[in-house]
């Protein structure tokens, strides 16, 4: 699968388009096949590290989470063994 990723903070041109393995959910996730996806502020704070007294949690020097989005839209794939409906 392709996922957008970003390894260091920064303008809009660190992300990068990869093949990625396909996510397996852990005890309490659902994974999701994207249909839409939306763009927000929150994205791009995240992309480029601000606050910068949010890269306690974020990533002090690099980003901890390197895929890109909050808001997505889809379809329920699988869920972890704790999910219930």
């Amino acid at each position: 699968m392709k996922a957008a990723l970003y390894t260091r903070y920064g303008p809009p041109e660190v992300i990068q388009i990869a093949d990625v393995e396909k996510p397996v959910p852990k005890h309490n996730e659902v994974l999701i096949k994207v249909r839409a996806a939306s763009v927000n502020p929150l994205d791009g704070d995240l992309l480029e590290g601000r606050p910068y007294s949010g890269r306690i949690m974020t990533g002090l020097r690099k980003p901890k989470v390197t895929r890109v989005g909050v808001d997505v839209a889809g379809q329920v794939e699988a869920v972890g063994r704790n999910v219930t409906p």
